[in-house]
């Protein structure tokens, strides 16, 4: 009899390439780095915004050249994408109590929905669309 338990191999590079929970799974991951590189796009306009008026028009004719519009597109899609697998799994993350039950999951989701929605909406408004 062996000591040494039977540990199956694992490949390190492409373990989630096997189930299509894995993949999801890494590709909300990958929707991070967009996330972080708009944010320092957003991050870059307030710094020229601070430096005067030509900085942010240079950096406003930047802003619409075809890749950056790319670009725009596709961290939208990839925040969207982010913030709806989030909402999904929130009743698991944060159970709520109500009494001695937990509030059902479709409650939950669906809050963060309508709180979507409201912000949105909320935001087009006060931008005048």
């Amino acid at each position: 009899m062996s000591r040494k338990p039977y540990i199956r191999p694992i490949p390190k590079t492409s373990w989630y390439m096997r189930d299509g929970r894995y993949k999801r799974y890494m590709l909300r991951e990958v929707t991070c780095v967009f996330i972080g590189a708009y944010t320092g796009v957003l991050t870059m306009g307030l710094l020229r915004l601070s430096q005067g008026k030509e900085a942010y028009e240079a950096f406003l004719q930047a802003m619409n050249t075809p890749s950056a519009i790319v670009f725009h597109i596709l961290a939208l899609l990839f925040a969207v994408y982010h913030s709806t697998t989030w909402f999904n799994v929130t009743p698991q993350a944060m159970p709520i109590m109500k009494g001695d039950d937990f509030l059902p999951g479709k409650v939950i989701v669906t809050a963060h929905y309508a709180g979507w929605a409201v912000v949105s909406l909320f935001i087009l408004l006060v931008v005048g669309i």
